[in-house]
């Protein structure tokens, strides 16, 4: 018979559909928890307990200089378990109803400019090599869909149509979205492709993107291509491929797109998400309306 960390692992996967990446955070929040519970009260099992453990949990790791976001991210583990607890009818009380979540500054992603993309495009070297040809198109790739880092390292070969300019890619939760890709990159794509059909060796070759031994790119590898890039022509702080899909979306609604289009592009579930991203282009609407207002000259 399974316990009941195995049912909620099932559960995660099957029936929620989170990514593994998700549900090995979830399940190792839930573990930890449960060697604190062990360790501190000696208590065997986290199916019933008080929130009074709950907060003694957080007191010990506000103490351990835990950040609030990653407490919060631990609470919200917490929160799942017990209410998959609750839905098998395993407890009858939810310890997690009446947490709240711990302040956390609220920081303002800072997209990268139109310069920037341009002066970056312009650096990288597309008539060595494979690797440039490739390196070029990911930039490209994440700037022009606005796709996260999981889905490009994922994206599968037979997914790509130049016949109509297309995309498929699998979301979170395995939701599958189509992404139009602008003409400007078809040809880009092309060059990729008969790069890498030329490649000796191609192990994975089921993924469109693959290192130069012709294995599927880790997402470590996607992070350091872009942060290394874009240190050559950019000093902001945060220099990463979800930085890109800031400014995919930044770019868009700057120039008009609307905002529920941008949603969809995204693969957002709810316009609440994509809503973080309109500060940037509220900014360059006060700056229209500051510079075009009569009463302002």
């Amino acid at each position: 018979m399974k316990t009941n960390k195995e049912a909620f692992l099932d559960y995660l996967l099957l029936e929620k559909k989170y990514s593994q990446h998700t549900v090995e955070a979830y399940l190792s929040d839930v573990a930890s928890f449960e060697v604190f519970v062990k360790e501190s009260f000696d208590q065997e099992s986290i199916d019933l307990v008080s929130y009074s453990l709950v907060r003694s949990w957080i007191v010990f790791l506000v103490d351990q200089n835990i950040s609030n976001v990653s407490i919060n991210r631990k609470m919200a583990s917490l929160k799942a378990f017990y209410r998959f607890l609750l839905k098998i009818k395993c407890i009858e009380v939810n310890p997690m109803l009446k947490h709240k979540s711990l302040k956390t500054p609220k920081t303002v992603q800072v997209p990268f400019s139109e310069k920037e993309l341009k002066d970056l495009l312009a650096v990288i070297d597309v008539s060595i090599d494979f690797e440039g040809v490739r390196d070029r198109l990911v930039v490209e790739m994440f700037y022009v869909t606005g796709m996260r880092r999981a889905e490009l390292i994922h994206l599968m070969v037979k997914n790509v149509d130049l016949s109509s300019n297309t995309i498929k890619v699998l979301g979170k939760r395995n939701k599958e979205r189509i992404i139009p890709i602008l003409p400007i990159i078809a040809g880009q794509i092309d060059s990729y492709i008969k790069e890498r059909d030329g490649l000796e060796s191609l192990i994975d070759s089921d993924y469109f993107f693959v290192s130069k031994k012709g294995l599927k790119l880790s997402e470590s590898f996607v992070y350091r291509l872009i942060n290394s890039y874009f240190s050559r022509v950019s000093e902001k702080v945060k220099k990463s491929p979800h930085v890109l899909r800031h400014t995919f979306a930044t770019h868009l609604l700057n120039n008009g797109a609307d905002l529920n289009s941008v949603k969809e592009l995204l693969g957002h579930s709810s316009l609440a998400s994509t809503q973080v991203y309109t500060h940037n282009s509220l900014a360059e609407l006060k700056k229209v309306y500051k510079d075009a207002h009569p009463r302002n000259k």
